[in-house]
């Protein structure tokens, strides 16, 4: 994947978050629409999705889909005990909260051919109460 299209997509994916700006990548920014504040115990119940394919927490481990834990802040495709998709280690992300939330509102528009097999969560409270759950891990 070229520097282009990288990018490209970031700044796209950070278009499709509200209150982020492209300048800076991982902080909300100040817009008519901010974010909405996440709860983490809500997260933590809408994790229970995301268990089919992935684990968090201290014995965490890849399956299906990488392990999450510290996914916040973390490279795209790091994860060692995980086959990532060419799409997604060549893809350059690292995961700040913008990028995850668009990431999860739309998988294959933020880093298309990867392996997640997630149609995307399109309700903003409920991607920032997941991502108020992710950044606890």
């Amino acid at each position: 994947m070229t520097w282009l299209r990288v990018t490209v997509l970031l700044l796209a994916a950070l278009a499709a978050v509200p209150g982020a700006r492209a300048g800076d990548g991982a902080s909300a920014g100040a817009s008519a629409r901010t974010a909405p504040a996440g709860n983490v115990e809500a997260g933590r119940a809408e994790f229970a999705r995301c268990q089919w394919c992935h684990q968090a927490g201290p014995s965490a481990r890849s399956g299906f889909g990488p392990q999450l834990t510290g996914i916040v802040g973390r490279r795209a495709g790091a994860a060692t005990d995980y086959n990532y998709s060419a799409a997604m280690k060549n893809s350059g992300i690292v995961w700040t909260a913008p990028m995850l939330a668009a990431f999860v509102k739309a998988p294959q528009k933020v880093v298309p051919d990867n392996k997640m097999r997630f149609w995307g969560i399109a309700d903003e409270q409920r991607i920032a109460n997941l991502l108020a759950y992710l950044r606890t891990l």
